[in-house]
């Protein structure tokens, strides 16, 4: 667990010191705000840009905090943090250097940027789900991840059999959601994504109630 917790700490501080360091190049104005159509809203002060990496730690706070405090079931719950952790912290720096360079060039619109926001952030959750999903049948019980509900939790073998299915759906999912976002940008990716997402949850779930029945 040393070097994945060192990972951990590194992607959680890590957007603080590059933001300090990148407000000497940034204009006194940076775009604040962008709505759903990726047109600026809104100009802010520079200093706004120290928002995400304090959102960024605050986060790596309550994933450390979650990791402490696992029920009788849950005997790998610090190790599943820690990793659940480093990706989506991962999602966070990312975001943060992309939002770094729209604030750089003072982009009016993320539209005529070589990626969008929408691309970036369900490009990286559809490879995360493609690499939990080859994980999901090795998981233990646990409050993090997983295909997790009341009736996937009903006992070890329902779990086992959840986690299962749930891992090839979710490595389906996740290859639909890279392709959707080399493929389409702004809503047209947002609702595509939300698309895939409520096809594949009620899926998931019903398979979990079928399992809790027949064991």
């Amino acid at each position: 667990m040393k070097i994945p917790k060192i990972l951990f700490y590194f992607f959680m501080f890590l957007p603080l010191p590059v933001t300090l360091a990148a407000l000497v190049f940034l204009p006194e104005q940076i775009p604040a705000h962008f709505d759903m159509d990726n047109q600026v809203t809104r100009w802010g002060s520079k200093y706004e840009t120290l928002i995400f990496p304090a959102v960024t730690i605050i986060f790596g706070l309550i994933m450390l905090g979650i990791s402490k405090f696992p029920d009788n079931r849950e005997s790998n719950q610090e190790k599943v943090c820690i990793i659940t952790g480093i990706f989506f912290l991962f999602i966070f720096n990312a975001v943060t250097g992309y939002f770094l360079y729209i604030d750089f060039i003072k982009a009016e619109d993320l539209s005529a940027v070589f990626i969008d926001i929408y691309q970036l952030v369900f490009g990286l959750f559809g490879i995360f789900m493609i690499v939990i999903g080859s994980l999901m049948p090795k998981l233990g019980m646990n409050s993090v991840i997983g295909l997790r509900t009341q009736w996937s939790m009903k006992n070890e073998t329902t779990w086992e059999k959840s986690q299962r299915f749930g891992g090839i759906s979710s490595i389906i999912t996740g290859i639909l959601l890279v392709l959707l976002c080399c493929f389409t940008k702004g809503l047209a990716c947002f609702f595509g994504y939300l698309g895939v997402l409520l096809l594949s949850l009620p899926i998931n779930i019903f398979y979990t109630y079928k399992a809790a029945k027949k064991y």
